[in-house]
């Protein structure tokens, strides 16, 4: 019976240590939901950007990914983000989906311009760039080297010998 109530302490022990660490992780890793004001972009393609990604100015999380849908009139991806209450963008912010390196998660980057009024609760970024992958940019560069290279001339036909000089 003694064995069995050590045993079962240290089975406690180790839940309570681990539910410790999941608490902490979870705390310090910035995956809860921000609360603030709502913004909505437009992109022509996303990447694989998922809902509950980070929102991020300089690398610092300021906001989440809130929803994904489909504009039905011209078929570009509309992204609804929620910024931090704290954090009032102005009008000109440009946003842009970046990656986190080659296999890394794909996120919201956002440049704050220099305008003087700021983007309403419920307003919309106009200015957006949409995610290139590594693919395209790989495509692109192979195009524009082989399109702009210079083309050699072509052979010019071989002269006739000329006609030796009479021997005297």
């Amino acid at each position: 019976m003694g064995r069995n109530l050590i045993e079962t302490i240290m089975g406690a022990v180790v839940l309570a240590v681990a539910g410790f660490f999941l608490a902490f992780a979870w705390r310090h890793a910035g995956m809860e939901e921000v609360k603030g004001y709502s913004l909505t972009a437009h992109f022509a393609g996303i990447g694989g950007l998922e809902t509950g990604a980070d929102v991020r100015i300089n690398g610092i999380k300021v906001g989440t990914v809130a929803n994904q849908s489909l504009d039905p009139v011209s078929y570009n991806a509309v992204v609804t983000l929620t910024i931090a209450q704290d954090i009032r963008l102005p009008a000109d912010t440009t946003a842009t989906i970046a990656a986190e390196g080659l296999l890394g998660g794909k996120y919201i980057k956002l440049i704050p311009g220099r305008a003087k009024d700021r983007l309403p609760d419920g307003g919309q970024l106009a200015k957006t760039k949409d995610y290139k992958s590594i693919e395209e940019m790989v495509g692109e560069l192979i195009f524009l080297a082989t399109a702009d290279a210079p083309r050699a001339p072509a052979p010019a036909a071989p002269m006739p010998p000329a006609p030796a000089a009479p021997a005297q």
